[in-house]
């Protein structure tokens, strides 16, 4: 599949090193806008939009091993051998699962609130939001808000999912695919299973507050990623990078400097 990207080029070098971005469930690359502009100081990075997200195209499979071969065939479209790859989330199941199946391809990975392990659901309400609202009839994006507050009271977590509402002659509607994220969740929050060790520098970056890493999932993720390391960021939650942008630069720049 022919990923949706934008490439913000280094602004400090003719001969960078690569880093790609991949968000997380319901996300898309402009998430990522002021983090990947940021790092392009030093690094030439290219943000994407995963399958059935964003503006990448809509397809009925959806699976973690064909959104790792999708970035590949980025990779491949784009000339870039190998690459530091950052993933948030779903995003970062997704690049676990590349590091897996494309070991050649990666230099470096950072999986930013995210373990291999299993999840509960905990996306329910969403889903049953997306399935019964009618954005079509919202004649600005307030009703949109208003009909999503429902089950979501919290401004900032609207906000990120309404990003998602496009505007066509027949009104609002979701740029992401529903139906198939939807029969793909149940892998999504399910374990990874692993082929061979991660060999990779990993860097394992989580919100002091939001309980995706665990004590427990420390121990899990060390016997797999043979040369992991983590950053708890204080006074965040599962949203680091919006929430402690600076902090959690800092710890991107300095892992991927090493």
């Amino acid at each position: 599949m022919k990923l949706n990207y934008k490439l913000y080029p280094c602004t400090s070098s003719d001969a960078p090193k690569h880093l790609f971005i991949l968000h997380g469930l319901f996300g898309m690359l402009d998430n990522w806008h002021n983090i990947a502009r940021k790092l392009s100081e030093e690094y030439t990075v290219i943000s994407i939009d995963q399958r059935n997200h964003g503006n990448s195209p809509h397809s009925e499979e959806m699976s973690f091993e064909l959104m790792a071969d999708d970035l590949a065939e980025l990779m491949d479209d784009l000339q870039i051998a190998t690459a530091a790859i950052m993933g948030h989330s779903m995003g970062g199941k997704t690049v676990m699962r590349f590091a897996d199946l494309h070991p050649d391809k990666l230099n470096k990975l950072i999986v930013v609130d995210i373990s291999p392990r299993g999840y509960k659901s905990g996306h329910d309400a969403y889903f049953k939001a997306f399935n019964t609202i009618d954005f079509s009839v919202c004649q600005n994006r307030n009703e949109a808000d208003a009909a999503l507050a429902v089950i979501e009271p919290n401004a900032g977590v609207r906000q990120f999912l309404l990003k998602n509402l496009d505007r066509s002659e027949k009104g609002y509607h979701l740029k992401f695919n529903l139906k198939p994220i939807e029969s793909f969740y149940p892998q999504m929050i399910s374990a990874l299973d692993f082929q061979w060790l991660i060999n990779a520098p990993t860097l394992f970056i989580y919100g002091e507050n939001s309980g995706y890493i665990t004590g427990d999932d420390i121990l899990t993720i060390e016997h797999t990623f043979t040369q992991a390391s983590f950053i708890e960021i204080k006074d965040a939650g599962h949203w680091i990078h919006a929430e402690q942008p600076e902090a959690f630069l800092k710890a991107v720049g300095t892992f991927l400097a090493d």
